[in-house]
């Protein structure tokens, strides 16, 4: 539904710019349609966010941990080219999150990145023959954690580690809205671990490192000020493995709304979506199956662009 509305706001819409509204919010802007006085074929840059937070108390009345502490850290880097017909665009996501408390102990709260390369040729206007490459992992290691048991080993560097392969054709709304489709898609999902491959996590047959996936692929992007200094930015990937049951889609759907609270600081709330039919999580009457996944991270702290 989100999506679909976006759309509908989209192309509703009386033809402005968003994303020229954002020049004052860090990384809020597009870099490539920012005019400069001298031309450059590469416009690169970033953003850093570190946030931070901390609490003790004894003898507390209303209850709590005698102490915790949270830090959390994102990067956002971009390299951009434009020549003639040809697009290049290069993206790099790096979150990590880490949570200690006196009663839980300590353990991560947020492991991802996620490196995106896209190359284009403008076939006719908007629409561009595009080619792209995406590599999402994590760090570290990942446990599942529930009050009646103790944690489970879930991931680890490169377990599960995601490859995907496509061509296809992207059309250029605007330069806040795009939309790339591609009926040829290969995705290998990398599971190095020995102890998940030994198991058959994340879809890999038991004993093995690697699945192979072949099917077809959509993603849409789009940005859109929601006023003078919040931005909100999402992405929705979908999949549809030729191989095996087509018609269960594969859903990654991240959101991410930031606020430039002064210079140096900034407010960020992200709301992510997975639902992957290789990923088998325990429900609460014991079985195992494929789940909605949902993560929900609010951060507020330093930030510098670069």
């Amino acid at each position: 539904m989100l999506p679909l509305l976006i759309l509908l706001f989209h192309l509703g819409s009386d033809g402005q710019n968003p994303v020229r509204d954002l020049r004052n919010l860090a990384g809020g802007s597009n870099p490539r349609y920012l005019t400069d006085t001298v031309q450059k074929p590469w416009k690169t840059g970033g953003l850093v966010s570190l946030g931070f937070s901390q609490a003790s108390q004894s003898s507390w009345a209303a209850g709590g941990d005698n102490s915790s502490f949270a830090a959390n850290g994102l990067i956002n880097g971009f390299a951009y080219l434009t020549s003639g017909k040809n697009i290049w665009d290069n993206t790099l996501n790096i979150a990590y999150g880490y949570i200690n408390t006196a009663s839980l102990g300590g353990r991560k709260n947020s492991d991802l990145y996620d490196l995106t390369s896209k190359y284009g040729y403008q076939a006719a206007t908007k629409w561009y023959y595009t080619g792209l490459v995406d590599f999402r992992s994590q760090f570290s290691r990942g446990y599942l954690y529930s009050s009646n048991a103790p944690p489970e080993f879930n991931s680890a560097a490169l377990s599960p580690a995601y490859l995907l392969v496509s061509l296809g054709l992207e059309y250029k709304a605007s330069d806040s809205f795009s939309v790339f489709l591609s009926p040829a898609t290969a995705r290998t999902t990398l599971v190095v671990n020995d102890s998940l491959s030994y198991y058959g996590k994340y879809g890999v047959k038991p004993g093995t490192h690697s699945l192979y996936e072949f099917g077809a692929y959509a993603s849409l992007n789009y940005i859109a000020a929601l006023g003078p200094v919040v931005t909100y930015t999402t992405r929705l990937d979908l999949f549809s493995n030729y191989l095996k049951d087509p018609q269960d889609i594969d859903l990654y759907f991240t959101n991410l709304f930031a606020a430039k609270l002064g210079k140096w600081l900034t407010a960020t709330l992200s709301l992510n979506f997975i639902y992957d039919h290789n990923i088998l999580l325990p429900d609460s009457r014991g079985g195992m199956g494929p789940r909605l996944q949902f993560q929900e991270l609010t951060t507020i702290g330093l930030s510098w662009k670069f």
